[in-house]
This record gives structure tokens, sequence and C-alpha cells, in this order.
């Protein structure tokens, strides 16, 4: 039930709740606390009545007392003196004991305190028997009094808690709900802000409270969270715009080969250049196609990857002879420098597929010898790649492992700029990451270190 209600309404409830146990508390103790006192009192009263009526008994000699005077008389108090037999010497009202025979045998051998209905006494009354011995020998003093007085103080008790205090409950109920409303108004401020917030609009952000509390901690979270997502949009959105140019240029070739080619007047010679081309535009979409796929799966984590151990330098002489016919067309060479024995556990195809983006770069943007080497340092293998070609320009170094990223000048070429992006990617998700240590003069190394293990 109470989920239903809103916070407000729960807070003013469990305030209230607490507030009403709190009240009962105190009227409880309040109520105890009186009634002991008035009680004590009471007692400390018929103490001293029995005091005052046994020093009476002590000068009477053998004649009985008279039991008159203002100790003795009035409506709300009487005295007697009893003896143990439960004949009455002497009364300040009536002739019949104010207790029972078996009180009044207790009360022989020591004081009995008890709260008895006694004729003419408009409420219960408070008796004290004491047992006392003078010349003429043993009596019981009984003094008591009404409790009237005290329990209509206790009643008053009572009747003011019951008045006051559901009239404080709601008081405080009231001002509990206008102090939650007013707490959570930055939380409803912050509600019809993120109403308005829409993604076609960049930079709204929800108002931050001036108090630094939790509220306010929370609009920061949100809004670091809004940040995060429309730059996670941002990205998408450009990752979207140049994957489309990407793709639009390989199409383009392949459609005007593949209109030529359906021209009468080609020669043999030239549809199979034709076709040739256009098998190549479909090889180069086909990897652009899977590169944005590792792409997309790195973005959600959830990069597959088939660890198994391996002779890293078996892993990259293979990689070495993959593209050793290619660099020998260029006259250039590959040397593979690994040492015996370095194993490691990695994803066969995932390194084999980044330390050949960075050879491929090596290639295509470098130049002299490319020289793949590899060391194991502190739990980690170690890959460089390094060439001897102009290096990356200046700053570049930044950026280059951004998707779709390619230098102005210096390494210039064909590529859709995801190579790089794709070696980070792997790196990551082996727990290892890329750098280029070095990038000077004519010379750049790009570094990829994963974890052994």
């Amino acid at each position: 039930m109470l989920d239903r209600l809103s916070i407000r309404a729960r807070l003013t409830t469990a305030f209230a709740a607490a507030l009403l146990l709190v009240l009962a508390v105190a009227g409880l103790f309040v109520y105890v606390r009186v009634s002991s006192g008035l009680t004590e009192a009471l007692d400390d009263g018929l103490e001293a009545r029995v005091h005052d009526v046994e020093q009476l008994l002590a000068r009477s000699g053998d004649r009985p007392p008279q039991l008159s005077g203002g100790l003795f008389e009035g409506e709300e108090g009487f005295a007697q003196i009893i003896t143990p037999d439960g004949d009455v010497v002497a009364s300040t009202r009536g002739g019949e004991p104010a207790i029972d025979a078996a009180d009044i045998e207790r009360a022989s051998s020591g004081p009995v305190l008890v709260d008895r209905d006694v004729p003419g006494l408009d409420a219960e009354a408070r008796v004290l028997a004491e047992p006392t011995t003078t010349a003429e020998g043993s009596f019981v003093i009984v003094a008591g009094a009404s409790t009237g007085d005290r329990d209509e103080a206790l009643a008053g008790i009572v009747g003011a808690f019951a008045i006051g205090a559901p009239v404080a409950l709601l008081i405080a109920s009231g001002l509990g709900y206008l102090l939650a409303t007013r707490a959570l108004a930055p939380v409803e401020s912050m509600r019809r802000r993120a109403a308005e917030i829409t993604l076609e609009r960049s930079g709204e952000r929800l108002p931050l409270p001036s108090a630094d509390d939790e509220i306010h901690r929370l609009a920061e979270t949100l809004n670091r969270m809004l940040d995060r997502i429309e730059a996670s949009l941002a990205r998408q959105r450009v990752f979207v715009a140049d994957a489309s140019h990407e793709l639009r240029t390989p199409l383009a070739v392949l459609r005007a080969e593949l209109e030529l080619a359906d021209r009468s007047e080609r020669t043999r010679g030239e549809l199979e250049a034709a076709l040739r081309s256009a098998a190549e535009e479909v090889d180069r979409l086909s990897r652009l196609a899977d590169d944005l796929l590792v792409v997309a799966r790195s973005d959600r984590e959830r990069l597959p990857l088939k660890p198994e151990r391996v002779d890293v330098r078996e892993l990259l002489s293979r990689v070495g002879k993959r593209f050793g016919r290619r660099a020998a067309e260029g006259g250039r060479g590959i040397v593979v420098d690994v040492p015996a024995g370095l194993v490691a556990e990695l994803d066969v195809l995932r390194i084999e597929q980044a330390v050949g983006n960075l050879v491929d770069n090596a290639l295509r943007h470098g130049g002299g010898e490319v020289r793949v080497s590899a060391h194991s340092d502190d739990g980690l293998v170690v890959v460089d790649v390094a060439d001897a070609g102009p290096g990356f320009p200046a700053g570049f170094e930044e950026h280059a492992f951004e998707r779709f990223t390619r230098a102005d000048d210096g390494r210039t070429g064909g590529g859709a700029g995801l190579g790089l992006a794709i070696v980070r990617a792997i790196a990551a998700a082996h727990g290892g990451r890329a750098t280029i240590v070095s990038s000077e003069g004519r010379s750049t190394t790009v570094r990829l270190a994963i974890p052994a293990s």
C-alpha cells in the first residue's frame, strides 16, 4: 500500500508514525513518573499519620485516645486503632475495620500497604497498617487516604495527551509534508528538465541544486551520464558518416567497372581487367565490412576472443611470410626477430590481424625494412613493428588510433583509417594497450603490449 504513495506522502507517513511513537513513549513515561511521585507522597502522608496515632496511643495510657483534629478529620482520610482480634479501639469514622481479618493478621507482624474500597469515600483508599505495642497490649494502627486526587491528576495527564498529541501530530505532519516538498523540489525541477531533453539539442543538462547534498551529487552524476551518452551518440554519428563515406568510394568504382564491362565494344582483355578491378573492390568492401564489425563489437565490449597457448615466434613468422611477397615486390624486406621459447595465451587470429594491420601500414606508408620484434617484459608480451618511413606528422600520435583517421601528409595512401583503431581494440580485448613509442625523423615504431596469460 505504501509503495503506491508518493515519496512526500511516504516521508510524511514515516515521520508521523515516528512522532506518534515518541509521543506515546513520552506520555507513558510522564504518566508513570507522576503516578509514582503521587503514590510516594501519599504513602509518606500515611506513614506520618500512623506515627502521629502511635504517639497519641502511647500518651493515652489505659484510656483509648481520641482521634480528632485536623490530621484525622475530613472526607479524604481516616485513622483507626484495632486490636489483633479485629476490634476497633478508636476510629475517625465508623466502627468497622478498614481492613479485613487477613490483613489484620498480617499487619500484626509487619507493615501492610493495600488499596481497598472503604465505605464513605468517593474513590478507592490507600491503607497503611502497622503493628505497635504499649503497656496496654498490642495494637494495629491503620491510616488511610482517598486516591481520588491522585487518580484525578493522572486522568488530567491522560486527557492532556489525548488532546495535545493528535494536535501536535497533525501540526508536525503538516510541517513534515512541507519540508519534504521543499527538499524534493530540486528533484521535481530535474524531472521537468529531463522531460524536455532530446537528442536533437546537444548540451542540455539537469539543473544543479544550490546545496551540496545527495541530490546535488545525483544531478552531477546524471549530467556526467548525459555527457557520456552525448559523446557516444556523437561518435556513433561520426562512425556512420565515415563508414558511409568509405563505402561510397568502392561501391562507385565497382558500379563504374560493371557499367563499362557491360558495353559491347569492350575487348576480352578489357573485360578481364574490369572484372579484376571489380574483384579488388569487392575484396576491399569485404575487408571494410570485417573491420567495421570488429570496431562495432569492441564498442559493445563484446569482441570475441579464443585464447590459446601459442609460440609467439611462430605466430609472427606466419605474419611476416604472408606479407613477404608484397614487400619483395616493393624492393623491401620483413625481418622477424623473436627469441625462441616465448609463449603466451593469445587469440591467434586476432593477434595476426592486429600485427598484420601494423605491417600493412608500414608497407603502405613507411619505407625501408619492416622489423617485427617481440620480447617479454614483466608479464607482458611486447610486439614492436618498426619501419624507416617518414613517420607521423607532428601531433598526429594523439589521434592515430582513432577511427577513420589518416595523416594528411607523411604516411599517406589508401585504406579506411581503421587499421590502428582495430589494433587498439584487439589489444584492449586482451587486457593490453597499443602505443606509438617512436615517430621521429625517418623511423616509426608501433608497440602492442598484452598480458602473457
